[in-house]
């Protein structure tokens, strides 16, 4: 009995060698099995709403009369018009985007004893930033324009060293170094961008003007801060740089402050963060063709929910257009 039984067993296994060995030869015949299907990809942050060609795409900050930002605004509360004519909006958002930034710090030779100070609040700024944001550090005066010190990161490490790399010397050259800003932003990961500028003197070294730098911020959607720090300079010089500074701020819907000394720029950095944190994304297709590369203005008004106070809105004030409309 136990050999036979040995025997059953025995044959069991030879038939199943017998059956499994055609499997075999059949999967080899026919190759590897085919891979598992790749998940699709994610969008990147900062890529949530994809803008075409013929899409214009605004920022927008709404604040009340205490200056802080008002939400939960609905399409109903703004009015959006292009060179005078009611636009319909394709997309509202209020979220707290990621943002590709650069931070240009004046290095002229009066800027020599308020670094520390401007380092500091400039790193204020980024460590109150979405920790999402990529940011690069660019210094300017006369002999480079501009100097990349440190290109897009998110470690505030890396960028306190590039900060602190100074050597401050000469006279200002800031419309070069905004352009060249402008155009280095445009490398930026995320699709909303700002520049923080730090400057304490009217330019007196760039090949390109006012007006010429105007009109590239104006093509880039880039919103530009600043802080100007202009209590040295005499008086004429001084408000020259002011209507600069604001003419580029308020253009691009930024804005400028105007401190009387640096121990205010950290305090201004920190609201400028939670500035660029709460805004509005509006977009929409505007419905009067652009003829050639002609500027389209733009104004944003805001209608308060019943019973709330006036409400102040700021945005960039217009753009660009190409043939079919500027690529925002």
């Amino acid at each position: 009995m136990l050999v036979r039984g040995m025997l059953r067993r025995f044959g069991h296994l030879i038939l199943l060698l017998l059956i499994a060995l055609p499997l075999s030869r059949a999967q080899q015949a026919a190759g590897p099995p085919p891979p598992p299907p790749e998940e699709p990809a994610k969008a990147p942050a900062g890529y949530a709403i994809q803008s075409d060609v013929s899409m214009v795409l605004l920022h927008v900050s709404v604040v009340d009369a205490h200056g802080q930002f008002f939400p939960g605004l609905k399409a109903g509360n703004f009015r959006v018009f292009e060179d005078g004519a009611e636009q319909k909006l394709a997309v509202l958002r209020e979220e707290d985007a990621p943002v590709s930034m650069g931070l240009l710090i004046d290095n002229s030779a009066s800027m020599e004893d308020k670094r520390p100070g401007v380092n500091a609040a400039a790193l204020t700024f980024v460590k109150t930033s979405n920790p999402e944001d990529e940011v690069f550090v660019a210094h300017f005066n006369q002999n480079y324009s501009f100097d990349l010190n440190e290109d897009f990161t998110s470690d505030a490490g890396e960028l306190g060293k590039a900060l602190a790399r100074t050597e401050s010397r000469g006279p200002t050259a800031l419309y070069d170094a905004i352009l060249t800003s402008l155009d280095h932003l445009k490398r930026g990961y995320n699709s909303k961008k700002v520049l923080l500028i730090v400057s304490d003197g009217e330019d007196n070294f760039s090949k390109n003007d006012l007006h010429v730098t105007l009109e590239q911020a104006q093509r880039s959607n880039a919103m530009i801060y600043a802080v100007g720090l202009l209590g040295q300079e005499e008086k004429s010089s001084a408000e020259r740089a002011r209507q600069a500074l604001l003419s580029l701020t308020q253009a691009t819907g930024g804005s400028a402050f105007f401190p009387s000394g640096v121990e205010q720029v950290e305090a201004i950095c920190t609201q400028f963060a939670y500035d660029i944190r709460h805004q509005y994304t509006l977009a929409y297709y505007p419905g009067n063709a652009p003829a050639g590369r002609s500027f389209r203005a733009i104004r944003v008004e805001v209608v308060p929910p019943p019973g709330m106070e006036k409400l102040s809105v700021r945005t960039r004030t217009g753009y660009f257009a190409t043939q079919t409309a500027s690529r925002n």
